[in-house]
């Protein structure tokens, strides 16, 4: 795959403003595009004289960025075949940097219901296997305790469900990429919002998908947020999609709900186009201030998680359809998974009976999260907007200024790895917003807003020579 010189031009939109050394500012411009994914790794750049050309810059300064990036790992160039983006492996710590401080990952530490689960779960192992179905393990559909399970937490919370509409994926990221490769053709659009959860969109693209894109603002003091309902009417109108993914309650990363009668207009619009709208309900149970939002109707296919719940590193998703489309998705898992572990489907079935009072646990260290970071951040930089968020783990935060990737950059030289408002957005839009997690301990909030702070004052007027070397979750 070659970046064409007219889009990476794009992408490099601002390289220069910091000032210091041109090289350095390229530099590292481009590796912040390839660490948060705006640049795919394995990507072919311009060659030196036409991106050079094309910058209005020198060729020295773009083989001095080109060197610098071979020299940090990020890219690798072959004689004959050009120059490719990379992403460096492992490295050992560089005393000379402070420790890192991780806000790319908006997480939770592991809920302690896991750990008895997990004693529960292992117990439950001999007689799982004795029991086990033909296939030898390798469970395509899910365990039916937990599909049970499942289908009863739908049936309470309003939606009823049968065991037989729900199927056990490896996360919520698997379960949508499923949903992509089995219900799009290459080519198809597919309604997205903006901004969104990028590692979605990253599936939806993978499938062949072309995304249209629908506005979520977030809440604050000036505005009430949320989605334009007539800009939803005229995507649907516009695009007829096959596809729509939505993530309606506590939106990631804006943290706006959809209000009821945007709702029942969304589920009016899908049936009219044909369209087959997948509600993402990841983040969808972590009220913080209020009751949360109940599910969608039957009509939208259900994608579910217990990695926001009870623990990141517990990879067990859903997905909640009609029972046809169900046999049909795992039918067609294969050959991209083989299945889903049964040891941590034991274990959820296990945890999933308390998940009432892990959710109770949930809201009192997210309200904590997000009280300190908001009021740090008013503190400490307060010509910044920010949002009024009543759940979920993000704020979206308004900087004022097209300056996102440059107080990214500036704050990894601090040690505070964050991920550019860019890497939420289908075309690199969001260079004024930064989502700023507030899941982590207040502590963890308390050391890191000062750094953020500092990196700000930098961003606005010193040169960039360093990115983050961090994903986004």
């Amino acid at each position: 795959m070659t970046t064409t010189t007219r889009s990476l031009v794009a992408l490099l939109d601002g390289w220069r403003d910091g000032g210091g050394p041109a090289f350095r500012a390229l530099a590292a411009r481009v590796r912040l595009l390839a660490v948060d994914g705006r640049l795919a790794s394995g990507s072919r750049l311009p060659a030196e004289r036409e991106l050079a050309a094309a910058l209005g810059v020198s060729r020295t300064t773009v083989s001095a960025a080109y060197a610098a990036l071979r020299e940090s790992g990020h890219l690798l160039s072959v004689r004959g075949s050009g120059s490719a983006v990379q992403l460096p492996g492992p490295r050992a710590a560089d005393p000379a940097l402070p420790a890192s401080l991780d806000l790319t990952r908006a997480v939770l530490p592991c809920a302690p219901q896991v750990h008895a689960a997990a004693v529960l779960a292992a117990a439950d192992l001999p007689a799982a296997t004795a029991r086990d179905r033909p296939g030898g393990g390798y469970d395509l559909v899910g365990l039916p305790e937990l599909r049970e399970l499942l289908a009863a937490r739908y049936t309470a919370r309003g939606l009823p469900t049968r065991p037989e509409e729900v199927l056990v994926t490896l996360g919520a990221q698997a379960a949508i990429g499923l949903l992509a490769r089995t219900c799009t053709s290459p080519g198809d659009r597919v309604l997205v919002e903006s901004p969104t959860y990028p590692h979605a969109l990253d599936a939806l693209r993978a499938a062949g998908a072309r995304p249209v894109t629908v506005p979520v603002r977030a809440a604050t003091a000036r505005e009430t947020g949320g989605w334009d309902a007539d800009a939803l009417e005229q995507a649907f109108a516009r695009a007829r999609p096959a596809l729509a993914h939505l993530m309606p309650s506590f939106h990631n990363p804006t943290g706006a709900v959809m209000p009821e009668d945007v709702r029942r207009r969304v589920v009016e619009l899908a049936r009219r186009y044909g369209t087959r709208l997948v509600v993402d309900e990841t983040t969808a149970e972590l009220a913080v201030d209020g009751p949360a939002p109940g599910p969608f109707p039957a009509d939208a296919v259900h994608v579910g998680t217990v990695a926001k719940t009870l623990w990141g590193g517990l990879r067990i998703g859903w997905v909640r359809a009609d029972a046809r489309l169900v046999r049909h998705l795992a039918q067609h898992r294969s050959p991209w998974e083989l299945g889903t572990p049964v040891l941590e489907q034991l274990l959820v079935a296990r945890a999933l009976p308390h998940l009432d009072d892990v959710l109770a646990d949930r809201r009192e260290q997210l309200r904590a999260g997000r009280d300190t970071l908001l009021r740090l951040l008013a503190a400490a930089v307060p010509e910044w907007e920010l949002p009024r968020v009543a759940g979920g783990f993000c704020a979206w935060v308004n900087l004022g200024a097209e300056a996102s990737s440059a107080l990214v950059t500036a704050a990894a030289r601090r040690g505070l790895q964050l991920t550019a408002g860019p890497r939420f957005g289908v075309d690199g839009a969001f260079e004024r917003f930064l989502r700023v997690p507030f899941g982590h301990p207040p502590e963890v909030l308390e050391r890191a807003v000062p750094l953020l702070a500092a990196a700000w004052a930098e961003a606005r007027t010193a040169d960039r020579t360093t990115a983050p070397l961090a994903d986004v979750v």
